[in-house]
């Protein structure tokens, strides 16, 4: 007997749910629409449906067309629609390469993104091995405090950084954690001087990550590549070794992905601790 699908109505936010419907509307078929006649197929109040079109205006998700008058969906929506594929299309080209990565080196690979304050795991390449961590696809960790953050936050000058921490002192995940924005800013300013990332133990103890950028149109960071090494082997790895090959697979895709990122002379971090 197959089971009932769970009722989430009561979860539903009724402003987001129209404002979507308004979006649907639009087709390639009637690209333009008026106010009243959104508000007459959708059977939603006039007063709330000009509410929701300037929000969506203000947004730049619908625009006015040439009378002024009426509307048409706006560049936001295909923005959206860009980032969505540019997403899709970053983990398929990423994942022949994070398997290649992790035949090449050996340990698990990683490909995670930045959302807002947070890092997410979109893609892995797993090996068999007696050690393990929590990481699962879609798990959310804080960016300050982590070296894929530190990767996926570089890009941004220190007041956009101070706008994302307001806050007079960061949550200390561990005793590597920056204390406050500047002092997360001036870590991020020494790391873009090398083309990938080393810290054992920087998050979980147990377990270290060595990481590199992926860059897409104009140069940006978009996302990080990754391997993740238990910290009681890293005394007995070739580190620079490890992080030139991650630094290629990161190059490759960011290759993909409309950027060539060079790879030569990549210097390391902290090379003190393998002195």
């Amino acid at each position: 007997m197959s089971r009932a699908a769970p009722d989430n109505s009561h979860y539903i936010v009724p402003g987001l749910e129209r404002g979507l419907r308004i979006l649907s509307a639009f087709t390639r078929h009637e690209a333009v629409l008026s106010a009243p006649e959104l508000a007459r197929r959708l059977e939603i109040p006039r007063s709330t449906v000009f509410r929701l079109l300037a929000t969506l205006e203000q947004m730049g998700l619908v625009e006015r067309d040439a009378s002024g008058k009426d509307y048409r969906l706006g560049l936001g929506v295909l923005r959206l629609g860009f980032e969505c594929l540019a997403s899709k299309e970053m983990i398929e080209l990423g994942k022949p390469i994070l398997e290649a990565l992790r035949d090449e080196v050996g340990y698990s690979c990683n490909l995670v993104v930045r959302d807002g304050r947070f890092v997410v795991y979109v893609a892995r390449a797993v090996v068999q091995a007696p050690f393990s961590n929590n990481v699962h696809l879609g798990m959310r960790l804080p960016a300050h405090a982590t070296l894929f953050g530190r990767i996926l936050l570089r890009d941004l000058s220190f007041e956009s950084l101070q706008a994302l921490y307001p806050e007079e002192y960061l949550h200390q995940s561990t005793e590597f954690t920056p204390a406050t924005v500047f002092d997360l800013f001036k870590l991020m300013q020494a790391d873009k001087s090398s083309g990938y990332l080393f810290d054992p133990g920087y998050f979980e103890p147990s377990i270290s990550t060595l990481a590199a950028p992926i860059r897409g149109a104009g140069a940006s960071i978009v996302a990080a590549i990754g391997v993740t090494i238990p910290t009681a082997h890293v005394e007995r790895l070739d580190i620079t070794g490890l992080g030139e090959a991650t630094a290629r697979a990161a190059s490759r895709l960011s290759q993909l992905l409309d950027h060539v990122q060079p790879v030569n002379d990549i210097p390391v971090v902290n090379k003190e601790v393998f002195a």
